[in-house]
């Protein structure tokens, strides 16, 4: 019940500015049409209803693939579900923000159809560094627009983290730091 409530008040995303540079974290990704205001707000619609009376309502909901694609329009169930799994699952995306869940492997592996969300053309986060974790195949990637930091701590890798610094950031990059890895013993087999 403690770890419960504790993970209840967490955020979904969070958009903060690191020496000047816009910083956008969040687990998974964003789908190419949100923005990064857009997408702390719809996050916040979803830590309002974890946070309210009645949580319990929406968690069996809460989990599924249906729908794959975002709509303004959504409403209920549905709607905090589709941001459920953009801002906590996603990896793969079509152009138009249909999302892909079953490939698991790195972003070469993409489906037809599909990209890694960090590599649609005209994704409205590009203009912002999107910090990320999650897809561990991937490993560091320190990009100009994301900074992906899974490194399997899980499968027996790294547990990375980035302290933060824009003024070490490499050149090209908005926001960039120290990486600071750990190894882990392996807690689980790969599959």
């Amino acid at each position: 019940a403690a770890l419960l409530d504790w993970l209840r008040q967490q955020r979904l995303a969070m958009l903060e500015t690191v020496s000047g540079q816009p910083l956008l974290m969040v687990h998974a990704g964003v789908l190419p049409a949100w923005t990064a205001t857009k997408t702390v707000a719809l996050a916040a619609e979803v830590e309002a209803v974890l946070r309210g009376d009645a949580p319990g309502e929406f968690l069996p909901q809460m989990y599924g693939n249906e729908p794959a694609q975002w709509s303004d329009a959504l409403t209920g169930a549905a709607r905090l579900r589709v941001i459920v799994n953009v801002l906590t699952r996603l990896r793969f995306c079509s152009a138009g923000g249909v999302m892909e869940f079953a490939t698991k492997e790195g972003a070469g592996a993409a489906p037809a159809g599909y990209l890694p969300w960090f590599d649609v053309p005209g994704r409205q986060t590009a203009d912002v560094t999107v910090a990320f974790g999650h897809w561990s195949t991937l490993g560091v990637l320190a990009r100009r627009d994301v900074l992906a930091l899974d490194t399997g701590c899980v499968w027996g890798g790294c547990l990375s983290a980035l302290k933060l610094d824009a003024t070490v950031a490499a050149p090209g990059r908005r926001v960039g730091g120290e990486l600071i890895q750990v190894k882990c013993a392996q807690a689980q087999v790969p599959g």
